[in-house]
């Protein structure tokens, strides 16, 4: 798949994936809305900041781990017949869509396992970002997000195995970028309409059109390979 092409369809994951972000993270952002002086809480044009910083850095995380995973492909790829190497992580990264899909959609809880997985490394960093607490400056706000990135996320680990078949770091960044950016319209609005946001991302019937958007999305990346080794 084209890079441009791997780009907006990260950033649709990304988009699709605001029902999950509202559950994984709408505590999370409320905490660190609340946690704000009353002066700056009482102004939604003075919080915005502080959630962009959040945000920002957040994203941040993900392009590093994006191109962490895009160096471990290449890695890879180097190691064995580029080709085969290439397919079979497209394919395993197919997959993992099409498990985050049903996830999204409620459908299939198994993904909660992986990210249940991951909070290995997250006790690790956690008492890290509980010292940046409570959050008094924009400069905190970029520190506690980039930290807050590497929360356990079935959803970004997902897009990570897809960064690992990216084949590049840069391409593994660039698709972590997508992802991340796409996830940015959800987490900034929560901060300041959470209420609604919540209630509207809640519906299952937008849960379930977007973990099934997500499904089509993971079987075409798992096929397009396939389909080209067949012929």
């Amino acid at each position: 798949m084209p890079a441009e092409a791997s780009f907006i369809a990260a950033f649709l994951v990304g988009l699709l994936g605001g029902v999950h972000c509202v559950g994984m993270c709408g505590g999370i952002v409320g905490a660190l809305t609340f946690g704000l002086p009353a002066d700056v809480r009482a102004s939604p044009a003075r919080v915005f900041p502080y959630l962009l910083a959040y945000n920002l850095a957040r994203i941040s995380a993900y392009i590093l781990a994006g191109a962490l995973m895009g160096g471990l492909g290449s890695l890879a790829m180097d190691l064995v017949a580029f080709n085969a190497a290439q397919q079979v992580l497209q394919v395993l990264a197919g997959l993992f869509m099409v498990m985050l899909g049903l996830y999204l959609a409620g459908w299939w809880a198994g993904l909660a396992r992986v990210e249940q997985a991951g909070g290995v490394i997250w006790r690790r960093i956690e008492p890290f970002a509980r010292r940046l607490l409570p959050v008094r400056s924009p400069r905190q706000a970029l520190l506690l997000g980039f930290l807050w990135g590497w929360l356990p996320c079935g959803l970004v680990y997902s897009t990570l195995i897809w960064a690992l078949a990216s084949g590049s770091p840069a391409q593994g960044a660039l698709l972590l970028l997508g992802f991340g950016l796409g996830t940015l319209p959800n987490l900034l609005l929560m901060g300041v309409f959470a209420a609604q946001l919540g209630r509207f991302l809640r519906k299952p019937v937008v849960r379930s059109l977007a973990g099934g958007a997500v499904v089509l999305f993971g079987v075409y990346t798992a096929f397009l390979p396939l389909s080209h080794f067949s012929v």
